[in-house]
């Protein structure tokens, strides 16, 4: 491996494991869902702005489909992983990678392939597992809107993929100026945060959302789709461990069989061949 590849694969690597500390963040603050979706989410879009600067595009219908959809599904994750685990939040986002192989046919033109088909039969039974176990009104809730985020996310990836040039730096952007401006008649509790929390917002909005994605962006340019695919699944993995040591939070074990399902198929999928791998997109929560 050469020393740019080298150096573009430490960077995504870096932005995925920087993904994964947001369900950890997000369950160590006591301020209600949307308040979190509200600082964290102005704080990343001053910061992106910042960090990528980049040139202007032409608003089409389809860059601002994809920025009201990269604001959905940043407001579903938060408060997926408020009421549901942290494990079953981002395992569930992440199978919107799935919905993509079914919906690439329909928005992009590209032709579903009979593993595309396969991946999507087996994901499918994983996520019927995080259903299953002892869970709580609220923790089902949390499940269903988890998967509202994988939807939202598929939807994010798929206009993206319509889209060249700075659309995809801008639609950052300007989807967490969304999301900030959708909760906000819907805030409660603004005035309450400590300055820990102060902090742990900051953080969330400068480090683990706007460095990540500099960084992902960074790494994208040197070495492939799949090598980023794959190394991008350090976020699942590593979020619901930083959840248990920080936290205390176990996953169930249906929801760990489901994690694993999920993730297999994806990582089948990515490595199968013949034909490209899904073209991966950062990561928004």
């Amino acid at each position: 491996m050469t020393d740019s590849r080298r150096g573009g694969a430490v960077a995504v690597a870096a932005a995925a494991i920087l993904w994964s500390t947001g369900g950890l963040a997000i369950k160590t603050l006591s301020l209600p869902p949307l308040a979190i979706v509200f600082h964290r989410a102005w704080i990343a879009s001053a910061a992106l702005l910042l960090f990528l600067r980049p040139a202007r595009v032409p608003l089409t219908r389809t860059f601002a489909a994809g920025i009201a959809s990269y604001a959905g599904m940043i407001v579903t994750f938060v408060v997926a992983t408020k009421w549901t685990t942290a494990a079953n939040a981002i395992f569930l986002q992440d199978s919107g990678v799935l919905w993509v192989l079914l919906l690439s046919p329909l928005v992009t033109r590209e032709p579903i392939a009979r593993r595309d088909v396969q991946a999507v039969a087996v994901a499918l039974a994983g996520i019927a597992l995080f259903f299953f176990g002892r869970i709580s009104a609220r923790g089902q809730a949390g499940n269903l809107v988890g998967l509202l985020s994988g939807m939202f996310f598929a939807v994010t990836i798929l206009l993206l993929r319509r889209q060249r040039g700075p659309a995809s730096q801008w639609t950052a952007i300007l989807g967490n100026a969304l999301a900030a401006a959708a909760v906000t008649p819907f805030l409660r509790g603004i005035g309450s945060a400590s300055g820990r929390e102060w902090a742990i917002l900051a953080y969330l909005g400068l480090v683990q959302i706007a460095l990540a994605y500099a960084l992902f962006i960074r790494g994208l340019n040197s070495i492939t789709a799949t090598e980023a695919s794959l190394l991008s699944l350090l976020e699942p993995v590593f979020n619901p461990i930083w959840v248990l040591i920080g936290a205390g939070e176990r996953p169930g074990p249906f929801a760990v069989a489901g994690g694993a399902v999920v993730i297999g198929a994806i990582l089948w999928r990515t490595l199968s061949t013949p034909g490209p791998a899904p073209e991966p997109v950062p990561s928004p929560d």
